[in-house]
C-alpha cells in the first residue's frame, strides 16, 4: 500500500517543474498519467526534455536511444498517454479523463488552457471536485503574467544569484547561478505540499480549488533567512545583501576552507560548519587554538560574524597545516559539524548513500539490462514510496490508460487515432 493508492492524476505538465512535482506524487503512490504531445512528421513529439541531451540512455545495441537522462530523471512511476490538445477531439478527451481525475496539473502560458477550454472555470464545472495546479513563471496575476518564465531568469530576477558566488572584490567575484534548476525544483516541491492540502480540503468537502504556483514567488520565498535579514533590518538600514562566496552570512566560521595539499601536491578542502558556540569551542581544541574560544571577540556567534574578517584569516592558517583525513575524522570525533567536498562519482559510491537506497535499478524496455536512477529521498515506515515503474516511453500506455479510465474499447481507440485526437 502506498499513501496516494487510488488517486488519480492528469499531468499535462512538461520540463522540470510540473514532472518534478508529479513524480514525487507517483512516487507516493499516484497514478500519474503523463500527457504527452504525439510523435509527427513537424514535431518528435512528447515532453521537450526527451530530447535534451546528450547524455541518452543507451540501447540493447549499445548506441543512443531517445530517452534523454533528463528526461529519465524526472518521470519515474508515471505512466504516458498522447494527446493532441491543438485538436478539437484531442481537448475533448482530456475533458473526459478530468471526469475521472483527482487533480490536474499543467504549465502552459497563462490563457493557453483557456483556448482550449481546459482550463480551471472548464474543467472544475465538469467536476467540482478536481484540484487543478497551475505552475507558470509569474503566476496568473500581475504585470508580468504574460511572461515566459524560465529557471534561469527567475533565478536572477528572484535574487539568488545576488548572494550566489564570490565576493565581487575577489578574483571569480560575480553572480552565479546554483548548479541545478532549484526554482524549478522548489516550485515542484511546492506544488506537490499545496496538491496534497487541496486534496485533503476536497476529501472533506468535495470542493476542488485552482493552486496558482510561480516560480518567481517561490524564488522569493527561497531567500529565506537573507530576505528576513533585508526586511527586518537591511530595508531601514539601506544594506542589501551581497555574495558571500561560501561563507555564511549569520553563523561563522560556516564555509569552505583549504586544507593541506595531498601527496601529489593537488589542493585539497574541506567544510567547516559550526553552529554554535559550543562547537566552536570543541574545534578550537582539535585546531591547537583553544584560547580563540575565549576570546571575547571570537566566543559567541554574533561577535564571530562582526569580527569575521579577524578571525576567518586565523583560521585559514591553521586549517592549511593538516590534511583533509585528519582533519575530517578528529573533527568528527570530537562531533563538531564537517565534511569534504564530494564529486558526482565520490556522491554515488558513498556508503551512506548507496545504504540509504537513494541509487535504484529500474528495468527498461529499451535495454537488457535495468537503468540506475536517483531515488525518492522519502522514507515512510507504513506507506513507502514506489518503485515499480520506469520513466515511460513516449505513449506507451495510452491504450491501456484508457481502457481503465474511460473503458474504451478497441474500435474507440482506433476512432480517437483516426481523428487525430492520439
Amino acid at each position: 500500500m502506498n499513501a496516494l493508492d487510488g488517486i488519480r492524476i492528469l499531468d499535462c505538465s512538461r520540463v522540470l517543474a510540473g514532472p518534478w512535482c508529479t513524480q514525487t506524487l507517483a512516487d507516493l503512490g499516484a497514478d500519474v498519467v503523463k500527457v504527452e504531445r504525439p510523435r509527427s512528421e513537424r514535431h518528435p513529439g512528447g515532453d521537450d526534455t526527451r530530447g535534451w541531451g546528450p547524455p541518452f540512455l543507451r540501447g540493447r545495441d549499445g548506441t543512443d536511444t531517445a530517452e534523454a537522462a533528463y528526461y529519465l530523471g524526472a518521470n519515474r512511476n508515471k505512466r504516458s498517454i498522447t494527446c493532441d490538445l491543438s485538436s478539437p477531439a484531442g481537448q475533448a478527451l482530456i475533458r473526459e479523463l478530468a471526469l475521472k481525475a483527482d487533480v490536474f496539473v499543467e504549465n502552459y502560458k497563462v490563457g493557453d488552457m483557456a483556448r482550449y477550454g481546459l482550463d480551471y472555470a472548464t474543467l472544475s464545472a465538469l467536476n467540482p471536485r478536481l484540484v487543478y495546479c497551475s505552475i507558470t513563471g509569474f503566476g496568473q496575476t500581475g504585470p508580468y503574467k504574460d511572461r515566459a518564465g524560465y529557471d534561469y531568469a527567475v533565478q536572477g530576477m528572484g535574487g539568488l544569484m545576488s548572494v550566489t558566488g564570490e565576493r565581487d572584490d575577489l578574483p571569480g567575484g560575480g553572480p552565479q547561478k546554483v548548479g541545478v534548476a532549484v526554482a524549478d525544483l522548489f516550485t515542484g516541491l511546492y506544488a506537490t505540499v499545496a496538491i496534497q492540502a487541496a486534496l485533503r480540503h476536497a476529501e472533506r468537502t468535495g470542493q476542488g480549488q485552482h493552486i496558482d504556483m510561480a516560480l518567481l514567488d517561490t524564488q522569493v520565498a527561497m531567500l529565506a533567512n537573507l530576505g528576513a535579514n533585508y526586511l527586518v533590518r537591511g530595508k531601514a538600514d539601506g544594506q542589501v545583501p551581497g555574495r558571500a562566496g561560501n561563507a555564511h552570512a549569520n553563523i561563522v566560521p560556516y564555509q569552505v576552507f583549504e586544507v593541506a595539499p595531498d601527496a601529489s601536491g593537488q589542493a585539497q578542502y574541506l567544510i567547516l560548519a559550526v553552529g554554535n558556540d559550543g562547537q566552536f569551542a570543541k574545534f578550537c581544541q582539535v585546531a591547537g587554538c583553544p584560547e580563540l574560544a575565549q576570546d571575547p571577540r571570537f566566543a559567541r556567534n554574533a561577535d564571530r560574524v562582526r569580527h569575521r574578517a579577524e578571525l576567518v584569516p586565523r583560521l585559514e592558517a591553521i586549517l592549511k597545516t593538516r590534511a583533509k583525513a585528519d582533519w575530517l575524522q578528529a573533527l568528527e570525533v570530537a562531533q563538531v559539524p564537517c565534511g569534504p567536498i564530494n564529486n558526482l562519482a565520490e556522491v554515488f559510491a558513498d556508503p551512506q548513500v548507496l545504504h540509504r537506497g537513494m541509487v535504484q535499478s529500474w528495468p527498461h524496455p529499451l535495454t537488457d539490462s535495468p537503468v540506475e536512477l536517483v531515488a525518492s529521498p522519502i522514507k515512510l515506515s507504513a506507506t513507502p514510496v514506489r518503485a515499480d515503474r520506469a520513466p515511460p516511453l513516449l505513449g506507451q500506455h495510452t491504450d491501456e490508460v484508457l481502457a481503465q479510465w474511460l473503458g474504451a474499447d478497441e474500435a474507440r481507440v482506433a476512432d480517437l487515432r483516426r481523428h487525430g485526437a492520439i
